[in-house]
């Protein structure tokens, strides 16, 4: 989700994007200078805390364990930071740090990919429910609208930072404009939120069963991911078929969790 600063200053010098709100410079007063805070960690952290306090409510209100939520909580961040950074260090960008391993420590540079902390948060996630006996798919829908407000809040950061940036396109008239590819991934995000919130509420027949509602997630996280990477432009390591590994990622979730939709439709629809 967040390229490395060593890259973002090289293509913004070559695609003029410096990023539009990267630093936020707070004046200390006196000689003592300006504290300068990277927005993206800035609006990520506002991210986390707002989903932490949403988890909460949504706990209570399922008649869930506080402890346990929060433990996820805390498995889920530490899990997904630690697996972002390393498959970005091991799968966009391995040359670069090999040449000095110390740099994958350097966090505050930026350099993380979020299918990387997905997946492991995702599995440490599902091997603590194992272990404490846990519902997998009542803790996966109590989840899945938070995901997509987490995500939908992460790609602000993205846009402040200048990272994620899409394509240049030319059009007939001479003039050209950069697609917003950040932006559109803010708002696709959220209008999955709204479907997620409204199905939760009405819940369907089809989406009766435990664990449904992430699915549906992660079906429709998957489509606009797909398409949020055919508008991209920045450097995301080494292409598969010619594809990034997001969208081949995108392919095989998307395509399983449809399938998984369509045929609890059809189970429902028989009874």
């Amino acid at each position: 989700m967040n390229a490395p600063i060593r890259h973002r200053l090289i293509h913004a010098s070559d695609h003029d994007l410096s990023g539009h709100f990267p630093l936020l410079r707070l004046p200390l007063g006196g000689d003592t200078g300006v504290l300068e805070l990277p927005t993206y960690f800035l609006v990520v952290s506002l991210a986390l805390c707002i989903s932490i306090v949403w988890l909460v409510r949504r706990t209570d209100q399922a008649g869930l364990s506080r402890n346990r939520a929060l433990d996820l909580a805390l498995i889920l961040m530490v899990g997904g930071m630690l697996g972002a950074r390393l498959f970005h260090v091991f799968f966009e960008e391995p040359h670069y740090y090999f040449e000095n391993p110390w740099r994958v420590l350097e966090i505050w540079r930026g350099g993380f990919v979020w299918f990387g902390g997905a997946l492991s948060g995702a599995a440490l996630g599902l091997l603590y429910l194992r272990w404490r006996q846990g519902a997998y798919g009542v803790w996966l829908d109590l989840f899945a609208p938070i995901c997509a407000l987490g995500y939908a809040l992460g790609r602000v950061a993205c846009l402040l930072t200048g990272c994620c940036y899409g394509r240049i396109c030319t059009l007939e008239s001479g003039r050209s404009f950069r697609l917003p590819a950040q932006l559109f991934a803010v708002f696709w995000e959220l209008i999955a939120l709204a479907v997620l919130l409204h199905l939760e509420k009405r819940r369907p027949q089809w989406l009766r069963k435990s664990g449904q509602l992430f699915v549906l997630w992660l079906a429709l996280h998957s489509v606009g991911r797909i398409l949020m990477e055919a508008m991209r432009a920045d450097p995301r390591g080494a292409e598969i078929f010619g594809l990034s590994q997001a969208t081949l990622i995108s392919l095989v979730v998307g395509a399983w969790s449809i399938f998984q939709i369509i045929n609890q439709v059809k189970r429902t629809s028989w009874h």
